[in-house]
């Protein structure tokens, strides 16, 4: 192969190489205050102005959506379940295919997509993700006739479908009963939290640079 040619796949390869850092390094990292929703916004406006529109798209509360992104990644843009093991040593693939911000699963995602048609959406995209918060939320209410400020119930149907919901199989699961509890309990702690910032939230950058 001519020296030339070498060098031009090695340059190639360390721009491709340097482009996969950088974009790694722009990911979003977790707020550092996850139980205060106005600390969270305050780190990331765009997260506010992305459940915002979410929040007037779907008709659902902005802090249902937040709480429910709390319990399920933490504000990991790529969470994944964690691996399971065989003889405690041998991996052996995770316990389900949720992934992202939602740890929506792959089936319910693309469900998602076609309905909305969102083709380029993406899990470990934030606003993607509290997006498809608000259609699951918005299904719910159709399919199960839950009031979309019912964080309890909303999150039981987020968790095991609205087949398993309709079933009732969450009342022999006394541990997603109590998860339930805490999702609706900070949502309305966030809710309350929020009636305390959101004027601030809605100012544009312009606004804030020139009247702090």
């Amino acid at each position: 192969m001519p020296i030339v040619q070498k060098k031009f796949k090695k340059n190639n390869s360390l721009i491709l190489l340097s482009l996969l850092v950088l974009l790694s390094g722009c990911a979003t990292p977790p707020p550092q205050n996850k139980s205060n929703i106005c600390e969270i916004f305050g780190e990331n406006r765009a997260w506010y102005k992305a459940t915002a529109n979410a929040s007037e798209k779907w008709g659902m509360p902005i802090a249902v959506p937040i709480s429910f992104m709390y319990q399920e990644s933490g504000f990991k843009h790529n969470a994944k379940p964690p691996m399971r093991y065989f003889l405690g040593f041998i991996p052996y693939g995770r316990g389900s295919s949720a992934y992202g911000y939602s740890q929506a699963k792959t089936p319910t995602w693309d469900d998602y997509v076609k309905d909305t048609g969102r083709f380029f959406a993406s899990r470990s995209n934030f606003a993607d993700a509290v997006d498809f918060i608000g259609w699951y939320i918005d299904k719910t209410h159709q399919v199960n006739k839950v009031a979309k400020d019912d964080a309890y119930r909303l999150y039981l149907n987020y968790h095991e479908g609205w087949g398993g919901y309709r079933r009732g199989t969450y009342r022999s699961k006394s541990w997603l009963q109590n998860t339930a509890r805490r999702v609706d309990d900070r949502a309305k702690t966030y809710q309350q939290q929020l009636q305390g910032c959101e004027k601030d939230l809605k100012r544009g950058w312009l606004s804030r640079l020139l009247f702090g």
